[in-house]
């Protein structure tokens, strides 16, 4: 038995590249959209919102200089492109995805509408959230919080390269230990980088869980879902 019905997955765009440079590895896709559908074969509803960093790292040297705000928005179009890519490989998987984009691009991707969204997930389709919030300054860590709150997701997952926050970096520090669980108090006492500090205090203040943990690992997903200790609980 799942020990949450309805999840939003935070993956970064980074986590699709594999161990390219940058771009979408298809191995890497094609298994991280298995371990999704495991998840809602159990009755999970799933939100996905991806980043762009993938993609986005491979023009990253011309955006030096450019507006902040520009920059941003080529990001967001990158999340766009992920999105389609993460649908079209879940639509070869036999899910029922459904992209929507927080900035309009109607011919391509249909935009975000809150209620539609809600609709989606108890038809038992997987909706992928693109575009971040669909405004510059902001991260798609940010829009992951924000969205997990709109549809009353009752955790959010935050797919990572390391399974969990840990007292020090692991790669520097041998000694460093992780967390079983924190509180997010705790957590910015500490310092310690979970997510953007926006991204954080929206999950604090609307009491929103988070788990933190590897999408390298095979089947960690599942654990996750299931209650398991895996990853790092971040809670009130």
């Amino acid at each position: 038995m799942p020990a949450y019905k309805r999840i939003l997955l935070k993956l970064s765009g980074e986590a699709l590249m594999g161990d390219d440079a940058f771009g979408i590895n298809r191995a890497t896709i094609v298994r991280m959209v298995e371990e999704i559908a495991e998840i809602t074969r159990m009755g999970v509803e799933v939100a996905i919102v991806i980043g762009g960093g993938n993609i986005f790292r491979g023009v990253a040297g011309g955006s030096v200089g450019m507006d902040r705000a520009t920059a941003d928005y080529m990001g967001m179009l990158a999340t766009v492109m992920n999105a389609l890519a993460l649908g079209d490989t879940m639509d070869k998987a036999g899910l029922t995805p459904r992209v929507m984009s927080a900035i309009g691009i109607e011919r391509v991707v249909e935009p975000y509408v809150r209620p539609k969204a809600l609709q989606y997930l108890e038809e038992g389709k997987v909706v992928i959230f693109a575009a971040g919030t669909g405004n510059p300054f902001f991260t798609t860590d940010t829009a992951a919080a924000l969205r997990g709150a709109e549809i009353g997701a009752e955790i959010v997952l935050k797919a990572t390269k390391v399974d969990g926050v840990y007292t020090a970096d692991p790669k520097k520090d041998p000694e460093a230990t992780r967390y079983t669980s924190i509180t997010f108090d705790e957590a910015m006492r500490r310092n310690l980088e979970v997510m953007d500090a926006t991204a954080f205090a929206l999950c604090r203040d609307q009491k929103l869980p988070l788990k933190v943990f590897s999408i390298f690992k095979h089947g960690a997903l599942k654990r996750v879902v299931q209650g398991e200790d895996e990853g790092t609980l971040v809670h009130v």
